[in-house]
């Protein structure tokens, strides 16, 4: 066993035998950005075998602040693979994958098969329900972080537990993203790492479990909270719409785009769309006949909230996109 690892099997809660397991792990990281810049290092570094890590989003000046996985030779390189670079060189004995594409419903189910724990720290509401979903279909523990501003969260969630669906069954109303409410680049750190020794602890099985449970913490009062969530039901599978990709449309489906005029000129959807609002008058031939309505914006929260109308009214097949 290498010298690399000599203070962690110290440890009697790992010694060999739980360095040998972390060995033969692999770890699915959905996200290279701030919570991937913390998580992916601390993974490496402990010994996971096998990571693979799914982004396709390019290296930007705006992200060093909370990205510190990156340099300024990584401008305007893929994450995924400027981060399997770096992770290589500070432990070349493991094995990384960078898939420099976006998670998205047809992807997601081969991708969490592949791996024995999964972890969200892409920061999107869309990418969270679509590994929730692949998650509990799959048995696979997913660990799952958010932040924004001075406050964050994470927590674990399916792999036996309840799902993030069965805990949030209703996207927020409101959310803002880092550009525009902004974010502290240590509070990004600080989360991510939290994150990472969840993963940790759940892949050498350390007791208590923190399976079906989330910490949050508030920077600006420097207060940890949280709550455990084994009672929480699973909702049945009906309840709350599903993501789906433009792929997935059907020719039956009626489409509904909810994103501004200027957002569909920047990712068109080729499809029949009624743009800008769910209009019940127009899309009430294709309720009585039991259509699939598919509505589309660019996060998934504004196409979830346009779903509400239908789903008030006893309408049930609804899908979304998230077009990002």
């Amino acid at each position: 066993m290498s010298d690399r690892y000599a203070r962690q099997i110290a440890l009697q809660e790992i010694g060999v035998a739980g360095q040998a397991r972390l060995a033969q792990t692999s770890a699915l990281i959905v996200g290279a950005g701030g919570l991937g810049s913390a998580v992916l290092p601390y993974l490496g570094a402990a010994g996971v075998g096998h990571l693979t890590v799914v982004d396709h989003d390019r290296v930007e000046v705006s992200n060093l602040h909370r990205q510190p996985l990156y340099r300024m030779r990584d401008v305007g390189s893929l994450k995924a693979t400027a981060a399997r670079d770096a992770l290589l060189e500070a432990n070349p004995q493991t094995h990384i994958d960078a898939v420099c594409e976006a998670l998205t419903p047809e992807n997601a189910a081969c991708l969490v098969a592949a791996a024995n724990i999964v972890v969200d720290a892409a920061d999107s509401f869309a990418v969270t329900y679509i590994l929730s979903d692949a998650c509990q279909q799959a048995g696979k523990a997913l660990v799952s972080a958010s932040v924004l501003g001075l406050s964050g969260y994470v927590g674990v969630f399916c792999g036996g537990g309840p799902s993030y669906r069965a805990v949030f069954p209703v996207m927020p109303q409101h959310a803002g993203s880092c550009a525009q409410t902004g974010v502290l680049g240590t509070a990004v750190g600080v989360i991510g790492t939290l994150q990472a020794q969840m993963v940790l602890s759940m892949l050498l099985q350390l007791q208590p479990l923190v399976l079906s449970q989330l910490i949050s913490v508030d920077f600006r009062g420097m207060r940890f909270g949280g709550f455990r969530f084994e009672s929480a039901r699973e909702p049945p599978a009906t309840t709350g719409p599903r993501f789906i990709s433009p792929a997935q449309l059907r020719a039956t489906d009626v489409v509904v785009d909810v994103r501004s005029p200027e957002e569909i000129v920047a990712v068109p959807l080729a499809s029949t769309v009624h743009p800008n609002t769910v209009d019940l008058a127009v899309i009430e031939p294709a309720l009585r006949c039991s259509q699939r309505v598919v509505i589309c914006c660019r996060t998934g929260m504004r196409a979830w909230r346009a779903a509400e109308p239908l789903r008030a009214q006893g309408y049930e097949n609804i899908a979304l996109i998230a077009l990002g």
